[in-house]
């Protein structure tokens, strides 16, 4: 029995490297699928990137009379540690507060990702994470449900709603100014940016009642601790104390596996894909590339809007609305990287914007080794160019996938056409008798 079930393991371990039962090595076929390659090629976009970066800190170190050259190791490691650098104190803090700020950048990226699916660019994410800021906060700031738990989480729910719809519709209009008049979606998306930043700006500065002018502020909103509205965290905060996590991570991943289906498994995503190829084909085969447009769009003003809800429904996070007609929110734009290292697959998503704000994190300590905290973002900027890459990346994998199919193939050909060949059977034969020689 024992033996059995190691001859198995045996015949399995054999099976992934070479050609088992006229069958090609299991590594191969998992080789092959469209998704091992884009994750290689994300793995080998951040470890160039990676590497680059500390040629680059060494030869800060180098240049720089307060730097030393072993500096520029401990902050590689510092950058790899991520949240974990520091005192043990900090460190469950320093995560929750990581796994916060990723949600909305989920968001945004799985915002420019379904849009790139469709053929199209999503500058716009940052106007649209504006306009569902606005939408869900005149709901969660004007409602005041403390000491009622009940009804604070339907007023969350509502302003969530709320502030997604607003986004639907903002991201929509690019969608309808591509698809009727042909105009570049990304002019009319930088337009509407601009637009919806002057259009926060005016409304918040029209209602005074939900301003914060505690200790001298000036042009801040009250947070949604002051109302009661807040996103309710489910015991997070108690678990990673002193940081701002709650239920939005959570939220995040179910609209990456929900884009994920949508896209994979529904023929509206399917459609969404075509028109994504080649529109001209699609509408040949009687799909509406139209709709599709408008729609893809629209859902990647919610799902952007959704990520400014995230941010700041959260009962930490005050808004400037003072400033936000001069600066649009960096959410917005840094969505773009996290979809291009994700290759814009939804689950890939998830685990870009989770890397991406682990280095930022990772960042934000690299003063204990004497560098300035933006080195991270250079390094993040390095990254993402060679994601930029990963079509070159992906294209070289699949030639080399292509020449050891055919010489496998070849292999297994040979191999079938000598089993059915006669001498093949007279070969057998004679090894038979000699194993039974053997024996006797």
């Amino acid at each position: 029995m024992i033996k059995n079930w190691i001859a198995a393991i045996g015949k399995w371990f054999k099976s992934l490297f070479v050609i088992t039962d006229n069958k090609e090595p299991k590594l191969l076929t998992f080789y092959k699928r469209p998704g091992t390659k884009s994750i290689i090629a994300s793995l080998v976009s951040i470890l160039a990137g990676l590497v680059v970066g500390f040629i680059f800190m060494v030869i800060i170190a180098l240049a720089s009379e307060d730097i030393e050259l072993y500096d520029a190791f401990d902050g590689l490691g510092i950058l790899l540690a991520g949240p974990f650098t520091g005192t043990s104190n900090f460190v469950l803090t320093n995560f929750g507060d990581m796994i916060f700020y990723s949600a909305p950048l989920i968001m945004c990226g799985l915002s420019v990702a379904i849009a790139f699916k469709t053929g199209l660019f999503n500058i716009g994410a940052a106007g649209q994470f504006l306009m569902g800021t606005m939408g869900s906060l005149l709901v969660a700031l004007n409602v005041n449900t403390q000491n009622n738990p009940a009804a604070s989480f339907f007023v969350w729910l509502l302003a969530l709603v709320v502030g997604t719809a607003l986004g639907f519709v903002w991201g929509a209009i690019p969608g309808l100014f591509k698809a009727i008049f042909g105009v570049n979606e990304v002019i009319v998306c930088i337009m509407t940016n601009w637009i919806a930043a002057n259009i926060v700006s005016w409304v918040f500065s029209a209602t005074p009642d939900i301003g914060n002018t505690s200790s001298g502020k000036a042009g801040y909103l009250i947070t949604t601790k002051v109302t009661g509205n807040g996103t309710p965290d489910l015991g997070l905060s108690k678990l990673f104390n002193g940081s701002y996590i709650d239920i939005s991570i959570i939220l995040a991943i179910l609209a990456a596996v929900v884009i994920f289906i949508i896209l994979n498994k529904t023929v509206f995503g399917f459609e969404l894909k075509a028109c994504g190829s080649n529109k001209f084909s699609a509408k040949y085969a009687g799909m509406n590339e139209k709709r599709n447009i408008v729609l893809s769009m629209a859902i990647a003003g919610g799902l952007a809007a959704m990520g400014g809800t995230f941010y700041y429904l959260n009962p930490g996070i005050e808004f400037k609305f003072s400033s936000a007609y001069m600066s649009l929110p960096s959410y917005g734009f840094n969505g773009i990287p996290v979809a291009l290292l994700a290759s814009s697959n939804p689950i890939g998503v998830i685990f870009s914007g989770l890397f991406l704000r682990y280095l930022a994190k990772g960042g934000d300590s690299l003063v204990i080794a004497n560098y300035n905290r933006y080195i991270s973002d250079i390094i993040v900027a390095i990254i993402i160019y060679f994601a930029g890459f990963s079509r070159l990346f992906i294209e070289i994998m699949t030639r080399r996938q292509r020449k050891m199919t055919e010489k496998i193939g070849s292999k297994m050909a040979s191999s079938l056409a000598f089993e059915k060949s006669p001498n093949a059977a007279d070969t057998k034969g004679l090894k038979n008798e000699g194993s039974a020689k053997e024996e006797k």
